[in-house]
């Protein structure tokens, strides 16, 4: 038996099958309530969701810690099965079904939620990027002022006093990252360090993100997950369209890593060969751009997976 919940904001529906027939359908509050009210259903079961935004965290961790196999998916994994049963119907109960049978089919990994010290880093991530995007709204608004000459000077105090104010914070937070990466992943963090292109920055991001990479089993699914699989639109040989990447994933950790790979593309030896191969063959900046990035990604999961620094001969 298995389950398939699709989860949203206030509610979530969900949807049990048993040899391939739906033996219950409901929708639950999603919240504590919600959750019991739920648990009933769904011994017994393996349940699946997606990985949508924050909305799914509680009700995983409620399943997991009831002692229920439970998996949580990409999205775009689901998606894509959909488009492969030719489904086209968007409703949340169609999306339990859907979830259901592609957990029926797949029998996804189990999940297991992250440890308290990723939980504590990503918080203060997700803190952090809130005061970079505060800043920039500000920043931009002291621009226009200045443009338009028509700020006054008290106005003007106050905004780059305010715009002081959250440099101090985001610097403080940045610090307080590195501390508890280096309080967790000390060992970890070095040996990606030593990755010709990798920064401090590009560590901890890769680090919060895959929660120690003890989420993944090898270097494709991270790139699937960070949503920089390419993707590629033909049709026999009459029609050709240009390659893209997915763009479900999560866009600040590719905005790192393609400052990354752009360092890396000038150091690091197997990402500038490759980026040069492809630029010669005719590939478009962007698109060699992007296969450097996962280029840089295959090394980091080797290293972070063998707990061995960097060589550079089997880069």
């Amino acid at each position: 038996m298995v389950t398939g919940i699709d989860c949203s904001k206030d509610y979530f529906d969900i949807t049990v099958l048993k040899d391939g027939k739906a033996v219950f359908k409901g929708r639950f509050s999603n919240n504590a309530v919600g959750f019991r009210d739920m648990l009933p259903h769904v011994l017994q079961t393996h349940v699946v969701m997606e990985a949508t935004g924050p909305y799914y965290f509680q009700l995983a961790r409620f399943v997991h810690d009831s002692g229920i196999k439970v998996s949580v998916v990409n999205p775009l994994t689901v998606r894509r099965f959909a488009q492969m049963r030719m489904s086209r119907a968007k409703t949340d109960k169609k999306d339990a079904m859907v979830i259901a049978e592609f957990a029926q089919m797949t029998s996804p990994r189990l999940w297991e939620p992250p440890t308290e010290a990723i939980q504590h880093i990503r918080n203060v991530e997700t803190y952090l990027e809130g005061l970079k995007q505060r800043r920039q709204m500000l920043s931009n608004q002291l621009h226009a002022f200045e443009a338009a000459g028509t700020i006054e000077e008290l106005l003007y105090r106050e905004i780059k006093e305010e715009l002081q104010s959250h440099d101090t914070r985001i610097r403080d937070k940045e610090r307080q990252i590195e501390q508890l990466i280096k309080e967790n992943y000390a060992e970890m963090a070095t040996h990606i360090r030593s990755i010709p292109g990798i920064g401090p920055r590009s560590v901890s991001m890769l680090i919060i993100a895959t929660g120690g990479f003890g989420m993944f089993e090898n270097y494709k699914q991270v790139i699937s997950y960070f949503g920089l699989a390419p993707r590629i639109y033909e049709s026999g040989t009459s029609v050709r369209g240009k390659g893209h990447i997915c763009k479900m994933g999560m866009g600040q950790v590719r905005k790192v890593l393609y400052m990354a790979a752009t360092s890396a593309i000038r150091c690091n030896k197997a990402c500038k060969n490759l980026y040069e191969r492809l630029r010669s063959k005719g590939k478009p900046y962007r698109v060699a751009l992007i296969a450097a990035v996962n280029k840089l990604i295959k090394q980091v999961f080797a290293i972070a997976k063998s707990g061995k620094p960097y060589i550079p001969q089997f880069g």
